[in-house]
């Protein structure tokens, strides 16, 4: 069997319909028009001018903002936390998207950020139904006198949401909000649920441009159990989702190997509207969650604007000649880290040690 499988940018452009197109065009051209105040802003001058051409790009973003709630509205598989909650919680989503953005968020803020991101997503996947019934928590507190004392917690039962799930991770920058997930589904299932990983090592081949792009599955080096995702509702978090390519091309392939999935949900701190449409068109029964949606792709395929590459502010750069395997890159996580998420790395050594 060949160890590789590829996708092609063309392939994934066919699942979009005309109105996907006519929309993504309509895009393009109002981020054109900003990009043009950019350069003046960049560039320095005058107040007034700079205050006129960040009055321009404030209208401009209003007006892609209120486009792309409208697709995403006609489009009920695209699930933007700004969209579908109420406004009072918006702020918090701004903020944390600014800070992510912002060039001077070194790394420790930008992986506390993106756990802060992540705990939001959860709570707009999982903990929207007040219907859902109650589960009580009773927790063994440090306070012994005059005798040992208890608390009483009463929580929603969602254990029926959680689990059934897997975490399907998409190296190398999907891993640590993979297991942020896993750890925020561990503290809400009332049975201490820590999910199986999957780990599929994926790449796009950064040679070529957004057009002709390609996705590269390496299934010698990927670790994951054919028989544990049939059946199951698998998880993907990653930070971004530019063009939808990587997560179909994992996804198409565990379908071609007789994997059914009962649901797919994919968690994105930021998405491209392109990627985001692309995913839902290609895969069915798929639910895409995103904390905030940018309007365009450049001609690299990167988002616009975008915060640069989140898998290197997230784990830091490899060198081209020294890659590190999973697990050096789990040890570089250092103490905090694997303190924190210990259930989540034994299940992901488990898993890679015992492939």
């Amino acid at each position: 069997m060949d160890s590789k499988i590829v996708l092609k940018a063309e392939d994934l452009d066919g699942y979009l319909t005309d109105q996907d197109q006519a929309y993504l065009s309509q895009m393009d051209s109002l981020y054109e028009k900003a990009m043009q105040s950019f350069k003046i802003i960049a560039a320095g001058g005058f107040s007034s001018t700079l205050a006129t051409e960040e009055k321009k790009v404030i209208d401009i973003f209003d007006e892609m903002g209120q486009l792309m709630q409208n697709i995403c509205h006609e489009v009920p598989g695209l699930n933007v936390f700004s969209f579908v909650t109420p406004e009072e919680s918006h702020a918090e989503a701004s903020r944390v998207i600014a800070k992510l953005r912002d060039i001077r968020t070194g790394h420790n803020e930008f992986v506390y950020y993106t756990q802060r991101a992540y705990e939001m997503l959860f709570r707009l996947a999982y903990t929207g139904n007040h219907t859902d019934n109650k589960n009580y928590l009773v927790v063994k507190t440090p306070v012994t006198s005059p005798v040992q004392n208890y608390a009483v917690h009463k929580v929603p039962d969602i254990d029926y949401k959680l689990e059934n799930t897997v975490m399907c991770v998409m190296l190398r920058g999907a891993l640590l909000p993979s297991m942020i997930m896993s750890k925020e589904i561990e503290e809400y299932s009332s049975h201490g649920y820590v999910t199986p990983f999957a780990l599929f090592k994926i790449k796009r081949d950064e040679s070529k441009k957004e057009n002709n792009m390609e996705y590269v599955l390496d299934l010698n080096n990927s670790f994951y159990n054919l028989d544990d995702l049939n059946g199951k509702d698998l998880i993907f978090a990653d930070p971004m989702n530019a063009t939808g390519g990587s997560l179909v091309t994992v996804v198409k392939y565990l379908l071609s190997q007789g994997v059914k999935p009962k649901s797919i949900k994919f968690f994105n701190v930021i998405s491209a509207l392109k990627g985001s449409l692309r995913v839902v068109r290609a895969l069915e029964n798929c639910t895409c969650y995103t904390l905030w949606m940018d309007p365009v792709l450049n001609a690299s395929a990167y988002i616009m604007p975008g915060l640069g590459d989140a898998g290197d502010r997230l784990n830091g750069r490899d060198t081209e000649d020294t890659p590190r395997n999973i697990i050096q890159l789990i040890a570089d996580y250092g103490s905090n880290i694997a303190g924190l998420y210990r259930s989540q790395l034994r299940k992901i050594e488990h898993t890679v040690l015992g492939h």
